[in-house]
């Protein structure tokens, strides 16, 4: 079955319905040198890692400049694990992932990365998350890619590979049965007007991730 991210969590609020909707994780966006409404303070970033149940994985979302910024950044929030957008060199991650209590993810940018550079980060990495890029850098774009490229990519790595990038209620089924994909991470396609995390829209969309692959039985 596959596993759901909801990224962007703001307030308890936000957290509330990931939970309520069965997300598997949560994203916490902090640290990153774009503009966007998700951004949380460190310290606020903390205290809603520290406010997730049992069992639902938290995700420090960040852009470090330096291994050295990642490690101490993911010491101040302390989450379950820390995605990784940006630039950092695979022997940089290494050196995060030998200093902090986490799981790495490395996002690739889906269409850019070739694959020898993809096999380096998995070599060092937890898990990969295939993003579409965006022109300033990392993902969050909101828009698709070509799935087919990543189902390649998906079939070639040994990591896990998360699908992010113009994820809906209406086309994430699809996606998950194109790229078959260990997880799928979400963001603004859940998002009502106001830019908080809209419960029916998230509902939808973890009832259709987590169900586009079972079978349909036969009468």
């Amino acid at each position: 079955m596959t596993r759901v991210k909801l990224c962007g969590t703001t307030d308890e609020d936000d957290l509330e319905t990931a939970v309520a909707a069965g997300a598997d994780a949560v994203g916490l966006i902090a640290a990153v040198p774009v503009d966007t409404h998700r951004e949380l303070a460190p310290a606020r970033a903390a205290e809603l890692a520290a406010a997730a149940p049992p069992f639902v994985t938290t995700v420090l979302v960040t852009m470090p400049e330096t291994p050295a910024a990642a490690i101490e950044l993911v010491e101040t929030v302390s989450p379950d694990a820390v995605q990784l957008h940006g630039t950092l060199e695979p022997e940089d991650v290494a050196t995060v992932r030998e200093n902090v209590d986490a799981t790495v993810l490395v996002v690739l940018e889906a269409g850019e990365t070739d694959a020898g550079t993809a096999e380096r980060y998995d070599a060092v990495a937890d898990g990969l998350l295939v993003d579409t890029p965006a022109a300033e850098g990392g993902g969050g774009t909101g828009e698709t890619h070509d799935w087919e490229l990543t189902r390649e990519l998906t079939a070639a790595l040994d990591s896990p590979i998360v699908l992010a990038g113009g994820l809906t209620p209406e086309n994430v089924a699809e996606a998950v049965r194109t790229v078959e994909p260990f997880a799928v991470d979400v963001a603004s396609g859940v998002e009502d007007s106001g830019g908080a995390t809209d419960p029916d829209a998230a509902r939808s969309f973890v009832e259709r991730a987590k169900n586009a692959t079972t079978p349909v039985p036969q009468s």
